[in-house]
């Protein structure tokens, strides 16, 4: 199926909404507790579960606006699921907690074995977003290397030392802020490796 064009703010609704609404419906039961099928659940795995069919809803209408799905987005959505199911089984909920550093530790991984290589991974997958010269895209995936790394050790560090409220928090703001601004940084700092498409002539 041909990938179709999508407004952009829905596309960001889309992405970004099931988190928010995790956010959200944290915020109003986390004091609650709950009890189904005779067991008793925090308000957090609560919310949790709650955010694994809302995700699940809203990558299915990305999926039928735009007819493609990026393999993070699949990856991401198999990790909420297998995490959000062993949260619910053991009534645990650092298993939804670490999903965070299992998956910026994977793609750290991912790409550490692509440098590794002598390849750039994230070349094949934002290339045509971004033409950039090799030497740019091996700098570029050094620095995300480093840096998913380095959130997956920080969500390893907040969630067994801090509250389950700043975790949210910063699950839900501080995690994806960072990581935009350091991809807005990095590609305006790679400026000088964009290739620039030729103008077109007049015959």
């Amino acid at each position: 199926m041909a990938e179709k064009t999508i407004n952009p703010v829905l596309k960001q609704v889309l992405e970004l909404g099931p988190t928010l609404a995790f956010f959200l419906i944290y915020l109003r039961i986390k004091d609650d507790t709950f009890v189904v099928g005779g067991v008793e659940y925090t308000g957090f795995i609560i919310s949790a579960l709650i955010f694994v069919p809302i995700l699940l809803v809203a990558m299915g209408i990305l999926w039928a606006m735009t007819g493609k799905l990026s393999r993070m987005q699949v990856f991401t959505a198999f990790m909420v699921i297998f995490f959000g199911g062993l949260t619910a089984y053991f009534n645990d909920e650092r298993f939804f907690k670490m999903k965070t550093s299992i998956v910026y530790g994977c793609m750290a991984a991912l790409l550490g074995i692509g440098l590794l290589r002598g390849q750039s991974y994230l070349q094949y997958v934002m290339e045509e977003f971004l033409p950039m010269e090799q030497e740019g895209w091996m700098i570029f995936t050094r620095r995300l290397c480093l840096m998913f790394f380095a959130l997956a050790i920080a969500n390893e560090i907040i969630w067994r030392t801090q509250s389950t409220d700043l975790w949210v928090k910063l699950e839900t703001f501080a995690f994806p802020a960072i990581l935009f601004v350091f991809l807005w940084v990095q590609i305006v700092g790679l400026q000088k490796y964009l290739i620039e498409e030729p103008e077109p002539t007049d015959d």
